[in-house]
């Protein structure tokens, strides 16, 4: 099936996941919409880029291992662990952008703790805004702290405005954003690498891997 020649992007659309990047010093985003817990495997992929594989024997709804699902990551690589990989969506105040929030386990903490105190962060007429620091605490890449700015949160209890509603409504729902793969699709591509010669990196330390965003 053709397109009309002036509907045309002229070449690949980029995908439509956008995720926030955080910085040195001060940062802010808007939560929204539902947590996507996970559990990660890190394996080096056919370009030799680390590349993050699902744990299948993770429930996403009842955050437990249930062991449902066949596990092909440790199928092919008994030895690797799988890591904290928990999202949720974020308004970017910057520029106003839907962007998928890859949360860090330290962060997360504080924030549930404020929310005991301030109510739920995601909430559209009486959620926060969360403000914290990333701080470098040495010069290897995992060598980074989080920490939760509260007083800045409490001064952020607002409703969200016109344009930010409008960008929420606006978005995918994040279990769509990052689809949970079939065992049988994660087994495939599995072999693919293997075949390859590529594998799991057993030397890769997680915390770094928790730094990288990989595309």
């Amino acid at each position: 099936m053709g397109i009309k020649f002036t509907s045309s992007a002229g070449g690949a659309k980029k995908s439509s996941l956008e995720q926030y990047t955080y910085k040195n010093g001060d940062n802010c985003v808007r939560l929204f919409g539902d947590l996507l817990p996970r559990y990660i495997y890190w394996v080096k992929g056919e370009n030799d880029k680390n590349i993050p594989m699902e744990c299948l024997s993770f429930d996403r709804e009842k955050e437990a291992f249930v062991n449902v699902e066949k596990d092909w990551v440790r199928e092919f690589y008994p030895d690797l662990k799988c890591g904290w990989s928990y999202s949720v969506q974020c308004i970017d105040p910057s520029d106003g952008k839907a962007k998928v929030f890859n949360l860090k386990k330290k962060l997360m903490d504080q924030i549930l703790v404020a929310a005991e105190d301030l109510g739920d962060p995601t909430d559209v007429g009486a959620g926060w805004d969360i403000h914290f620091k990333r701080t470098k605490t040495g010069p290897n890449v995992y060598n980074v702290e989080y920490t939760l700015q509260t007083l800045k949160c409490q001064k952020g209890i607002r409703p969200l405005t016109d344009d930010e509603k409008s960008a929420v409504s606006a978005a995918t729902p994040i279990d769509e954003l990052l689809p949970r793969p079939t065992p049988d699709a994660q087994k495939e591509l599995l072999e693919r690498i293997m075949s390859a010669g590529a594998g799991a990196d057993a030397n890769t330390d997680e915390s770094i891997e928790d730094e990288f965003d990989v595309a």
